[in-house]
């Protein structure tokens, strides 16, 4: 079902994957006036659509919107909030972030007082903000209650009686938008797969002429891998297209990608790999690697490409015998994933600090930390997690390749006809590598055994796995791993160097290693 609205192509995030920092911010962290002029960048420099303003996890200045408007009045006076470019809110999840619930109700009670600052600026009734997207949904019920608290709680706040003759409407102005569009945010496996379930209810109770869902493609990665989390995606985009048309409503995916393989591949040299692979998407995420670790002019063709070409056609379709098949091929990944990283997690955890900072975000325990398939295992978010291992010469996106043994020959072949792109992404990542730094860690493994105050058992397990991970891409298939150019070389020798400086305790010299590694493959996770 096709609605005439206007649905933004590109969506500019905060996602912290950057290695270099823009030169327009003034210290390593962005964060505060710097987070508000960074949206404005966003919009007039690099022609990002939107912009998700997020306070899931971080601070946030819930007067960017003025600010904006106060500060860039000149453009924003021509590019009208919530026609021409768009402000998306992303609130913490009561659910899970316990001590953020009332943050919501914060972010909520924003949205009036953005409508009435671009009502003044515009002179005229202008909605700036009328989406808001809630991570980490599971439950077909909240969506629902995040629209009815809204309205019940937010907007009709304005009916509230201050005395007998005067309603809080009349003393403060009504409360505008009178209602919300909720974007559900699908993260986790059983999420992701049943995503159609989850949104029927809103759609039958709200009947929202058109609707936007978000699925994740990075923090599926960290849960269960590579595979897993691109056949997610597929999945989970064609079921919303059958949804579409079983319901008459028309249905918007976003799809959240960073700039490797491992977190989605969307970067400014494999944008027309990326659209081949994932049909079906209205908007993408323009992450920050994407943006600040490229060539200004390659970031601003890549946008321009995606704003022209989005949306993509539809979802290739997936037979209910295939669906079947793809269901083994998650199964076996997902469990040979998560066997490497349940015993690889104590090193992870210990190289992960050296990774540098960029936004001023709090603590999180990843859904891993929740898994009971691998026994309460956390392990840091999907960018430091890829940045340590990427660091250490073995590329997050090998980890459970060994699973590529264990499937059939129609698995196979169904995994190869699903994931088009599975070659070129393990190619893409193949030079990065380093067989130096693998030998080094099984020779010495008591030593970083110690160093990571992990089991020695299981350090040499982790290793032992992990080998056989990179054995059965190079063999099953035909890509050679290993550095192949000068560039792949100098890479390796920072990984090098990262790794000698990190277990002799050199913790200047290492960060600075793994940073330069991470300049020379333009992101750091």
């Amino acid at each position: 079902m096709k609605i005439e609205v206007n649905i933004p192509k590109t969506m500019s995030t905060q996602h912290p994957d950057n290695v270099n920092v823009p030169e327009w911010c003034k210290a390593p962290v962005i964060d505060g006036n710097a987070e508000v002029f960074e949206a404005y960048y966003a919009y007039e420099t690099l022609g990002c659509q939107e912009v998700m303003w997020d306070s899931e996890g971080k601070d946030v200045d819930t007067r960017v919107l003025r600010k904006l408007m106060d500060k860039h009045w000149k453009f924003f006076e021509n590019h009208l909030v919530g026609r021409d470019e768009f402000l998306t809110y992303r609130i913490p999840n009561p659910k899970i972030e316990a001590i953020e619930k009332k943050v919501v109700t914060e972010t909520l009670q924003n949205i009036p007082m953005a409508y009435d600052a671009a009502t003044s600026f515009y002179k005229k009734d202008v909605t700036p903000i009328f989406e808001v997207i809630l991570p980490f949904t599971t439950d077909d019920k909240e969506p629902i209650w995040l629209y009815n608290y809204y309205k019940n709680a937010i907007v009709h706040d304005e009916e509230a009686q201050l005395d007998e003759n005067t309603k809080a409407k009349e003393w403060v102005g009504s409360t505008n938008p009178k209602s919300i569009n909720v974007i559900p945010l699908v993260e986790d496996f059983k999420s992701i797969y049943n995503v159609d379930n989850i949104i029927k209810p809103y759609i039958k109770i709200v009947k929202p002429k058109h609707m936007r869902v978000f699925i994740a493609r990075s923090d599926p990665a960290l849960n269960y891998g590579l595979i897993c989390a691109a056949l997610l995606s597929k999945i989970g985009l064609y079921k919303l297209k059958k949804l579409e048309k079983q319901e008459n409503v028309a249905i918007h995916p976003i799809l959240g990608v960073g700039s490797k393989p491992f977190r989605g591949h969307l970067s400014p040299p494999n944008v027309e790999h990326f659209l081949r692979e994932y049909k079906g998407v209205s908007t993408v995420t323009v992450q920050s690697a994407a943006r600040y670790d490229y060539p200004l002019e390659q970031v601003q063709e890549l946008v321009k490409t995606l704003n022209s070409r989005l949306p993509n056609g539809e979802p290739d379709p997936i037979l209910p015998e295939e669906e079947k098949i793809l269901d083994n091929i998650l199964d076996k990944c997902k469990k040979q994933y998560e066997c490497v990283a349940e015993v690889l997690a104590p090193l992870v955890n210990c190289l992960s600090p050296y990774v540098p900072q960029r936004r001023a975000r709090k603590l999180h325990i990843g859904l891993f930390g929740y898994s009971r398939s691998v026994a309460g295992v956390s392990l840091p978010r999907a960018i430091p997690f890829a940045a340590a291992l990427y660091s250490i010469g073995v590329p997050p996106e090998f980890i459970g390749a060994k699973a590529l043994e264990d499937l059939t020959d129609i698995e196979f072949s169904t995994l190869i006809k699903t994931y088009v792109n599975l070659k070129h992404n393990y190619n893409s990542v193949s030079g990065y590598v380093s067989w130096e730094n693998v030998n080094m860690l099984m020779e010495m493994h008591p030593r970083v055994a110690k160093r990571a105050n992990m089991d020695v058992d299981n350090l040499r397990l982790a290793l032992t796995r992990i080998l056989a991970d990179l054995k059965t891409v190079e063999e099953k298939m035909d890509i050679k791993l290993g550095p192949r150019t000068l560039e792949h070389r100098k890479h390796e020798n920072y990984t090098n160097n990262f790794l000698i400086n990190y277990l002799e305790g050199e913790e200047t010299e290492a960060r600075a290693s793994l940073i330069e590694a991470a300049k020379i493959r333009r992101c750091l996770g």
